[in-house]
């Protein structure tokens, strides 16, 4: 077995600390690219094919099972083999103690949802390096929510962007640039506005064009194409070291559209796991944090228990659970 890789001295801050003494480019890289895999070995037509089947680092070869690698095209078990020993000798051991751990947790981001109140339940705001969800009917803030996050993430993190732990100052005017952190945002219902991100960037004091600018955003009509565009943001992640939100308005929408009765459940709770698996990938290998919105259902057989939100359940069943570390449950308040 190979020694573990040393760890980096700058592993052991925050990620994007804010040193004016350190130059942008000698920031802690979360991952290593499999362009580095050609030093160890491997042709650039293989790297290739790798990057076509959105194994985009090498944390990600590591991540993907021979099985899964064997389905690429012009792939053999004895390319896979090479590949799976170069990428073992650069990311070393997979074991570490639980000091190392705990300094690696040091780099998970907070990222606020704009409401203190809320912050205050979380803990800070919504972690990076893991799966987010909040669901509720219609009308209840999910998309909201969505939409200002896809703000409060670009803002530095005194102002409760990316590692921001300390409360909104909303009276403090913020020019944001380039360097800011950006937003995937993945929509499935049609529900993305511009104007409304811009009114919430006028809330928080800052540039509307600008805001928007720092959106990647992706309209999904299917959920094959809702798993193309999530593998795309792989590549993007990958080029472009600056995004720290991915957000999916709503990951069940088009399940919900494209499965239907009993027949196919089975089916559509194995391609959702398999989505599932990929978004908390996504989390873990570029440290960014996945929100998803998640529409509910009805279950009648709730209504005789004491449950909060009675008769409602999110749909996707245990495996979307299971997937989450956190999940908020909206409900409409009483009308006045």
């Amino acid at each position: 077995m190979p020694p573990r890789r040393a760890p980096s001295l700058l592993s052991v801050v925050q990620s994007r600390a804010p040193s004016p003494n350190l130059p942008e480019e000698d920031e802690f890289q979360f991952f290593d690219t499999v362009d580095e895999l050609q030093q160890h070995g491997i042709n650039v037509q293989d790297i290739l094919k790798l990057k076509s089947a959105a194994i985009n680092t090498v944390s990600g070869v590591n991540m993907t099972t021979r099985r899964q690698m064997l389905k690429i095209k012009g792939m053999s078990e004895a390319k896979v083999e090479k590949i799976k020993e170069a990428a073992h000798k650069i990311l070393g051991s997979s074991f570490s103690t639980g000091v190392e751990v705990q300094e690696k947790r040091k780099r998970v981001n907070l990222i606020s949802t704009g409401s203190k109140s809320v912050d205050s339940i979380l803990g800070g705001g919504l972690m990076s390096q893991s799966i987010s969800e909040v669901y509720g009917e219609f009308r209840t803030g999910k998309t909201q929510l969505a939409h200002t996050m896809s703000v409060v993430a670009q803002l530095p993190p005194e102002l409760g962007g990316a590692s921001g732990k300390v409360g909104l100052k909303l009276s403090v005017p913020v020019l944001l640039t380039d360097k800011f952190d950006k937003v995937a945002y993945i929509d499935t219902e049609g529900t993305f506005r511009p104007d409304r991100v811009r009114s919430i960037a006028d809330r928080f004091g800052v540039d509307g064009n600008m805001a928007l600018e720092n959106i990647l955003y992706a309209r999904a009509f299917n959920s094959e194409h809702q798993m193309e565009l999530i593998n795309e943001c792989s590549l993007r992640f990958a080029e472009d070291k600056d995004y720290r939100l991915l957000i999916v308005d709503s990951i069940m929408a088009l399940f919900r559209v494209d499965y239907s009765g009993r027949g196919e459940l089975s089916e559509r709770q194995q391609k959702l796991a398999q989505m599932l698996s990929k978004l908390a990938k996504l989390a873990e290998e570029y440290n960014i944090c996945v929100l998803l919105t998640n529409q509910v259902q009805s279950d009648p057989g709730a209504t005789m228990t004491f449950v909060a939100g009675g008769a409602l359940k999110p749909i996707g069943g245990h495996i979307l659970s299971h997937a989450s570390a956190t999940r908020m449950f909206l409900r409409k308040g009483l009308s006045v």
